[in-house]
């Protein structure tokens, strides 16, 4: 058994980050890792052409901006080094092929035992903390929803974690499900391996471009209202691809950014799919209503055969799996109960880092409010028992940079302008 103030479960930045905020304020802590290294979802489950899809400004980790020669919208590649060099830089140590199978708060000592496996020697371990950080994230396990009929899929079928390219795909015929980032992404990346790629829309969304999402973000910093904020990404985005209905996707009767600070729903970020499937180079149908054998049904009527299913479909918490208790910050879904910006405290010494659906922002604020609180509590009980904190000072907030927003949104509208369409304008937000 190991004693330790602080034990944070997953190694993703997430955990990353919380390790580094409290190094920072030399206090203990160890980093468990079910994975055989940290950022695995980065390092094994990324696929190769994905890039940050927020500007590099938005996606630091405390305490260590990116390289000034960085681009603006980092590859995976480059957020990999910059991952190696934080861990590198903040004396991060993940104990890495250890899996939490549980954790709970021990009423009589107040604190929580953790009990872990080591997969690579085939030991049970355990960790008795004064508090508990929760940095698994919502990615934790990929989502394969229930469809009639996929068992009997004569083809391949997998979850979007475990996509890398389409190389092996060539020529053959391919369905995404899903048309979040990851679905178009890999229909985008498919089509160009020669894939013969179609897409399941299931829903309403919102497509926009990489420099739209910066604007509006620039926006709201300013403290423009969201609702204004979100007439002008949309306006922009009709601009850049007309009415997207007509290719299959519904768009929401709310705003991009209002539908990510109530719910947490990322817009798509289009890296090339909408031009392609404007070209009918990537076929978009509805939900799939069944399947047989290589045959699929969706729910216009159409019947199609595929050779590969790839389910972009998102993720689900494992939280509850192993945490015994937390009811105060956890629902049944293992997802916060609370919403943004206080979402990272529960009970108890209880925390979470990386559930806020901000992306690496997100996790960025969570850290280092939970290293902070973390810190204040250690020192009141120091105070309370006598003993001098010589520890280092609170945790200072980094300085903000300066862009010119309006030469930005006025070269934005000038190409946007430039590449389309003919738009009624009273229907932009019908």
């Amino acid at each position: 058994m190991e004693a330790i103030d602080v034990v944070i479960v997953g190694a993703g930045p997430a955990g990353l980050a919380t390790s580094a905020c409290l190094n920072r304020l030399s206090i203990p802590n160890i980093v468990l890792e079910r994975e055989d290294c940290y950022a695995s979802l980065w390092q094994k489950r990324a696929y190769d052409r994905l890039k940050l899809h927020l500007a590099k400004e938005y996606c630091e980790l405390p305490f260590m901006p990116f390289p000034s020669d960085a681009p603006t919208f980092v590859p995976r590649r480059g957020f990999l080094d910059y991952l190696h060099s934080y861990v590198s830089h903040f004396r991060i140590n993940p104990r890495c092929n250890t899996a939490v199978e549980s954790a709970y708060r021990d009423e009589e000592s107040g604190k929580w035992h953790i009990k872990a496996k080591k997969a690579d020697l085939n030991v049970h371990e355990e960790y008795v903390a004064k508090f508990l950080v929760v940095a698994t994230g919502e990615n934790s396990k990929g989502f394969i929803p229930e469809v009639s009929g996929l068992d009997s899929f004569g083809g391949e079928f997998f979850h979007s974690s475990k996509y890398e390219n389409g190389q092996k795909y060539k020529g053959k015929a391919v369905l995404v499900v899903g048309c979040g980032n990851s679905g178009m992404e890999i229909a985008y990346d498919l089509s160009n391996w020669g894939v013969r790629t179609s897409i399941v829309a299931r829903s309403p969304v919102h497509v926009l471009t990489t420099n739209i999402v910066y604007i509006g973000m620039r926006l709201l910093s300013y403290g423009v209202p969201c609702n204004i904020v979100d007439f002008i990404v949309v306006l922009l985005s009709r601009l850049k691809h007309g009415d997207i209905s007509n290719y299959g996707f519904p768009r929401p009767t709310r705003g991009p950014f209002y539908i990510k600070q109530s719910v947490g729903r990322t817009p798509t970020i289009d890296v090339g799919a909408v031009e392609k499937i404007r070209r009918k180079e990537v076929q978009v149908f509805p939900s799939i209503r069944g399947i047989q054998g290589s045959k699929i049904e969706f729910a216009n009527g159409e019947v199609e055969q595929f050779d590969a299913i790839i389910f972009a479909t998102g993720y689900k918490s494992t939280v509850r799996h192993w945490l015994k208790g937390g009811q105060d910050l956890f629902d049944g879904s293992g997802m916060p109960k609370l919403c943004f910006p206080n979402i990272w405290k529960g009970k108890n010494g209880l925390y979470c880092s990386g559930f806020a659906r901000r992306g690496l922002f997100g996790i960025s604020v969570d850290s280092q409010n939970i290293a902070k609180d973390i810190d204040l509590a250690l020192r009141s009980e120091r105070v309370l028992i006598g003993i001098p904190d010589a520890r280092k000072a609170p945790i200072r907030e980094n300085p903000s940079c300066y862009v010119d927003l309006f030469v930005i949104l006025l070269s934005q509208i000038k190409i946007n302008v430039l590449s389309v369409h003919r738009i009624n304008f009273d229907s932009v937000f019908l």
